[in-house]
């Protein structure tokens, strides 16, 4: 400790409170937070940062090795996981390409997939970028206006990307782009109208400089508050942009272009061999066209796959297998108490049955087990005997088929009590 009249070597303040180093230097409080944190923030930008400094031909992930990892995190989809590894591996050789005389130029390739709501989209996205270590970011697609009116403007996506990472434009530069919800955004019809469509066709007008590759001046701290600052030019010719949406109804565009394309004789044939359970995996860029996107995105998105609906066996999987399941969570959560959870086999096929009632893909299997789970959560900590006590032996507590249908029916009576 120091003496009364001592002041801090760095910031120069009187303080009683300092602490003494090499040399008699000293150091109070507020300068040793403020150096922790300058020190925590420097590492985190270090390991944000190395994974596009980093990337070269050599140590490239091959389509094989994107897919497998991709495989830990998210089940089934295994159509469009190749897609989606081929494209962003031919997109960052196109980045890594050294330069050459021949005239070939490589050019951007940006990604849309289709399917219903909980089967990966957002997650093979956000997976393919944790594995390359590159900027990354979700941006909806519902908030986007048409310039000049109420809401955010196309350049936002570019504003958030720079921010993770860290505003250092190369490495921006190099990132990737989910646009979620691009089928909110489709025209909303062919028939003229007094108002404008400035969330619809006004907004594809937008995107078009940005998914085929221009510099953007981009407004860091959004344009509408602060029309003084400096803009910020990036260039998007090397940001990968990966669109995905539910596009809810598509099915029925596909099955009548099916249906117009099967004449003569040989249709009853033709007819049979479609598989009506699956219609999107017939999906084609006219059937987005029929949707309401415009001609000239569609262009710019020149990779389109889908995802096929999971089934009763791919949600089973969903809620234990991948890396990151959610049974696998609340394991590790309870671990930290001391106790070791366990999932029988009837429990897990009832939260599985419960899923596909609702529609709700894999993000039903997460509603369903935190709605089971949040008594046990909260009780299990302090051991107050609130659950079930046959349930917890030993520091072992086993979530049955009897337990997971009270807590459902638990949770659904308070709902309604809650709505009364």
């Amino acid at each position: 400790m120091a003496k009364k009249n001592d002041r801090c070597s760095f910031c120069g303040r009187e303080m009683t409170q300092l602490y003494s180093g090499l040399d008699g230097a000293l150091i109070c409080p507020e300068c040793i937070e403020s150096g922790h944190r300058m020190v925590q923030e420097s590492i985190a930008k270090q390991v944000r940062g190395n994974g596009v400094d980093n990337l070269s031909l050599d140590n490239l992930p091959k389509p094989q090795d994107i897919k497998a990892f991709l495989d830990l995190y998210v089940i089934g989809q295994d159509e469009a996981k190749k897609y989606l590894s081929v494209a962003v591996y031919n997109h960052y050789k196109r980045i890594l390409q050294p330069k050459s005389e021949d005239g070939v130029e490589i050019e951007k390739s940006n990604i849309v997939m289709v399917g219903s709501t909980g089967t990966g989209k957002t997650l093979m996205a956000r997976t393919i970028a944790k594995m390359l270590k590159v900027p990354f970011t979700i941006v909806d697609a519902t908030v986007l206006t048409e310039a000049g009116y109420v809401g955010e403007d196309v350049e936002s996506l570019l504003v958030r990307l720079l921010q993770e990472a860290d505003y250092n434009l190369p490495k921006a530069e190099k990132g990737i782009v989910f646009i979620d919800e691009i089928d909110k955004i489709a025209r909303k019809g062919d028939n003229p109208s007094i108002t404008r469509d400035v969330s619809g066709e006004g907004v594809q007008q937008g995107l078009l400089k940005l998914l085929e590759g221009s510099v953007v001046n981009v407004p860091p701290q959004g344009g509408r508050k602060h029309p003084d600052q400096e803009f910020i030019h990036v260039n998007t010719q090397n940001i990968l942009f990966i669109c995905g949406g539910a596009f809810d109804g598509i099915e029925k565009k596909i099955a009548q272009r099916l249906n117009t394309q099967v004449v003569g004789f040989a249709a009853a044939e033709k007819t049979q061999r479609i598989d009506k359970k699956n219609v999107l995996k017939y999906i084609a860029p006219q059937d987005l066209k029929s949707f309401g996107l415009i001609p000239e995105i569609i262009g710019r998105l020149p990779i389109l796959t889908y995802l096929e609906p999971l089934d009763r066996a791919a949600l089973r999987r969903i809620l234990t297998e991948p890396k990151n399941a959610i049974t696998k969570q609340y394991q590790k959560l309870l671990a930290m108490d001391g106790v070791r959870l366990v999932f029988d086999d009837e429990a897990l096929d009832y939260i599985v049955d419960k899923a596909i009632e609702f529609r709700l893909g894999a993000r039903g299997l997460r509603s369903l087990t935190e709605s089971i789970m949040m008594d046990v959560m909260y009780a299990v900590p302090g051991h107050d005997g609130s659950v079930d006590a046959q349930l917890l032996n030993d520091g072992v507590f086993t979530v049955t088929k009897n337990f997971a249908q009270q807590q459902l029916a638990k949770a659904d009576a308070l709902r309604l009590q809650n709505a009364v």
